[in-house]
């Protein structure tokens, strides 16, 4: 019998290390893309006026983050205005991959601070962790470009990842923006983790997410849970607009729908895009989205130009 139990707890181990090892560093070390291939990637198809991205004045900045390490970006200020966007940008890609969402707002009137997440592009840090620890280096961000501007209207625009730091950000730090738009955000981490797993490699979750989430816990301070825009959607109380394309394979739109029915103050509205994969609402719907970002600020209120 003491073999026999020595046995299973040997493989409990093997389990236990294996499963949660291999699921955590795939996690927190997802392969990134450089800032050359995404500007390469981005301009070839026919994303962003590369014209007009040349044409506008760009200061490069850096600030420290909280955690110790730099985090890098640009300026763009075109124009002699208090009117402000800052736009986080999805895993993987980094600050060039906003510069189509640079452009729609430069186009309306607004300047525009784009930067890389921890991890990503130029700036530093050792993990991506979907909100967690983004969500400060955000406050950050905006800390400093209120510092630097002073009195200024600020909107957010987050794609993915992005996206989801930015409800973070606002339902569980500082809801400090005059207005938000989140495009593709999953609603979980949980539940998005639980739909890749089942999609990519055909597994419950039972199998994997307990294990991993100790293992999160361990490497990088956070459990599974502790990721949750849906949970900070509930405490937003300024606008925010939400995004997301119907096609979208990587995270479901079903996820927009949950957080849009999550935000339960007022000052909220919904665009789901009839065309086009994961991130893809505005390369392949752009008059629409152009129309409805547009239309979302004249109900608010947030002058702009007409486009």
């Amino acid at each position: 019998m003491i073999i026999v139990w020595l046995v299973v707890a040997l493989l409990f181990l093997i389990y236990f290390t294996g499963v949660g090892f291999y699921f955590t560093q795939q996690v927190l070390f997802m392969k990134t893309n450089s800032l050359e291939f995404i500007y390469q990637r981005e301009l070839e198809n026919f994303r962003f006026d590369e014209g007009l991205y040349r044409s506008v004045q760009k200061q490069p900045f850096s600030v420290q983050s909280r955690y110790g390490y730099e985090l890098k970006g640009y300026l763009f200020e075109a124009f002699d205005t208090n009117n402000w966007v800052i736009i986080t940008h999805g895993v993987t890609v980094n600050k060039n991959n906003s510069i189509k969402y640079a452009e729609l707002f430069l186009k309306l009137g607004f300047n525009v601070l784009t930067y890389d997440h921890r991890r990503h592009g130029e700036s530093g840090g050792h993990t991506t962790s979907y909100g967690f620890y983004e969500k400060y280096d955000l406050q950050t961000i905006v800390h400093y470009l209120k510092d630097l501007k002073g009195d200024i209207v600020l909107g957010i625009h987050g794609e993915s990842m992005g996206a989801c730091t930015m409800l973070q950000y606002a339902g569980l730090v500082e809801d400090s923006a005059a207005f938000y738009i989140s495009d593709c955000a999953f609603s979980t981490f949980k539940e998005q983790l639980t739909y890749r797993l089942k999609m990519d490699y055909n597994l419950p979750k039972w199998v994997i997410l307990p294990v991993s989430s100790i293992w999160l816990k361990l490497r990088n301070g956070f459990f599974i849970k502790d990721i949750s825009p849906i949970l900070a959607t509930h405490n937003i109380k300024k606008p925010v607009l939400f995004v997301h394309s119907k096609l979208d394979p990587y995270i479901p739109y079903t996820h927009t729908l949950k957080l849009f029915d999550a935000k339960i103050q007022d000052k909220r509205e919904l665009f789901i895009a009839k065309k086009g994969a994961h991130a893809m609402s505005l390369n392949e719907n752009r008059d629409e989205y152009y129309s409805i970002v547009s239309s979302f600020l004249n109900n608010i209120g947030i002058e702009h130009n007409s486009l």
